[in-house]
């Protein structure tokens, strides 16, 4: 049986222990995940965060969801969201925390558990929301796929195995892959 949206969001809003998705109208938790996924995406986060001007954006991590177009709503491992997405949250505290629009940056870290699950729902799900510039991050392998959006709505992809990555759609910011995998 299909779970409502406003299931979805009575469920994401009344249980705190989990961290749920909706995908094909079903829910879904998002397993416990390694060190080294978890470390990965905390690394990124955490330089984006020293980058970014915290009046114009937010960094996410395993929290928050996006909204795709056929109703999927993920929780990305990390997201960059424009402060100004949130405006419409501060005067309803208690609302569920989704975002329909396109964000300028999001990442999932693989992990054996979900690196399949990723590549085949939640990447295209972005894709179809638009967002800027989505990443790959895989810990084991040290390399980064970036999916890049263009002005006619394709992606062009690039892997990164080493130096600094400068995001599209983030002016000025610059992620160190050596920083980023303890190299």
């Amino acid at each position: 049986m299909p779970v409502t949206e406003a299931t979805f969001e009575a469920i994401v809003l009344e249980d705190g222990d989990g961290t749920w998705e909706l995908h094909c109208g079903r829910l879904r938790e998002k397993p416990p995940m390694s060190f080294a996924h978890n470390e990965s995406a905390r690394d990124l986060a955490y330089q984006l965060v020293r980058q970014l001007s915290p009046n114009e954006y937010r960094v996410f991590q395993n929290d928050g969801h996006l909204r795709a177009p056929n109703g999927a709503t993920y929780v990305p491992d990390v997201a960059v969201v424009q402060r100004s997405l949130m405006a419409r949250f501060r005067d309803r505290p208690e609302s569920y925390e989704v975002y329909d629009e396109a964000v300028p940056f999001v990442a999932e870290a693989w992990s054996p558990k979900t690196g399949t699950y990723d590549i085949e729902t939640k990447f295209p799900a972005y894709r179809l929301r638009g967002d800027a510039e989505i990443w790959r991050v895989h810990p084991f392998h040290r390399t980064v796929t970036i999916w890049r959006r263009q002005p006619d709505g394709s992606y062009e992809e690039s892997h990164y195995r080493e130096g600094i990555v400068r995001p599209i759609a983030l002016p000025g910011v610059e992620i160190d892959l050596a920083v980023l995998f303890d190299m």
